[in-house]
């Protein structure tokens, strides 16, 4: 049986500030990603199966990424909890604004592989995650391959 990617691909609103930046990026500003999440595997062969046929149901994908990345990033503001950027994120959360820390710099290169790991944590054991693009502009994104993460 062949081993088959599937891909989904996923869009949600995201504001975060890069600390220690030389460029406009150390400002607070979002972007528009757009996420797309390859899985292979080999397609179910049970007949009696209702996903015969299919490698994982794009709905199930989905419900994954959702509940692990997108329903979790849209409109949010991500911070790394490290840097000084956490009295701009407690007040923030005062005024009840969606903010998240993390233990990086927020970086599309850092969240991909923080994404690599929720999902891959997620994905049933006959489903290996492929690879991960995170696009925070139409001409710049970030890649993550599992063959070169092995």
């Amino acid at each position: 049986m062949s081993n088959i990617r599937i891909t989904k691909q996923f869009s949600f609103e995201t504001g975060h500030a890069l600390y220690g930046y030389d460029g406009k990026c150390k400002n607070v500003h979002g972007h528009s990603y757009k996420l797309s999440v390859t899985v292979i595997g080999q397609p179910i062969t049970d007949t009696s199966n209702v996903k015969f046929g299919m490698v994982i149901d794009f709905s199930d994908l989905k419900k994954i990424v959702k509940e692990e990345i997108v329903d979790v990033f849209d409109h949010a503001t991500v911070f790394n909890q490290n840097t000084p950027h956490i009295e701009l994120a407690n007040e923030l959360k005062e005024r009840g604004h969606h903010v998240i820390l993390v233990d990086y710099q927020p970086t599309s290169e850092n969240m991909v592989t923080d994404f690599a790991q929720k999902i891959k944590n997620r994905l049933p054991q006959n489903i290996a995650l492929h690879s991960l693009k995170l696009q925070e502009t139409d001409t710049s994104f970030a890649e993550w391959y599992a063959s070169d993460n092995s």
